[in-house]
């Protein structure tokens, strides 16, 4: 028999997401978020809410950046998520992250986190929270990629955000094989 839960925001898994920007005097800020989705072939949508001093550095220089947090990292990662640049403006820096100006968009790139996602602004919708970007470029650190030249989760290592229990989790061993293993029932 299946427990309700009434409508919650329960989906596995959900990314833990690292978006950074650079605020009026280009100092770089970053938030933690698992509110976000691949929604087109280049597009990224995140779901925030305008108070976040990232969303505000967002809208005015119309660009962002985008990494995967890592079990490397949990803590800093967690860290920019709890702490609000409102208040603690040089948290990227607390955090021990380093940052390198991205070439194709006016934000930082997170040093220590191994893939990101570099993203101009298409929209901002401040009613519904929705924030729409233009993937221009992924870029990942080569100790990430596979045999193939591919990202390997298993040494990208990402980690998911648990809504339920309040926790992140590692990513799993891979199970199957995309746009294949379903074959087998033609």
């Amino acid at each position: 028999m299946k427990k309700s839960f009434g409508a919650k925001p329960f989906l596995y898994p959900q990314p833990v997401l690292i978006i950074a920007s650079y605020d009026a005097d280009g100092t770089p800020d970053a938030m933690n978020a698992a509110w976000g989705c691949i929604s087109d072939t280049n597009q990224i949508t995140l779901y925030l809410s305008a108070g976040h001093k990232t969303v505000q550095n967002i809208l005015a220089r119309k660009a962002f950046t985008v990494s995967m947090a890592d079990e490397a990292h949990v803590v800093a990662c967690d860290y920019v998520g709890i702490v609000s640049a409102n208040q603690v403006p040089d948290k990227v820096a607390r955090a021990g992250f380093h940052t390198t100006r991205s070439e194709l968009v006016d934000a930082p790139i997170i040093d220590e986190l191994p893939m990101t996602l570099e993203c101009k602004l298409i929209s901002y919708d401040e009613q519904a929270e929705c924030m729409i970007g233009e993937i221009v470029n992924v870029s990942a650190e080569e100790d990430i990629l596979g045999e193939n030249g591919n990202i390997d989760p298993a040494r990208l290592r990402p980690i998911a955000f648990d809504p339920v229990n309040s926790a992140y989790l590692a990513m799993g061993a891979k199970v199957g094989n995309a746009f294949q293993d379903g074959a087998k029932l033609k």
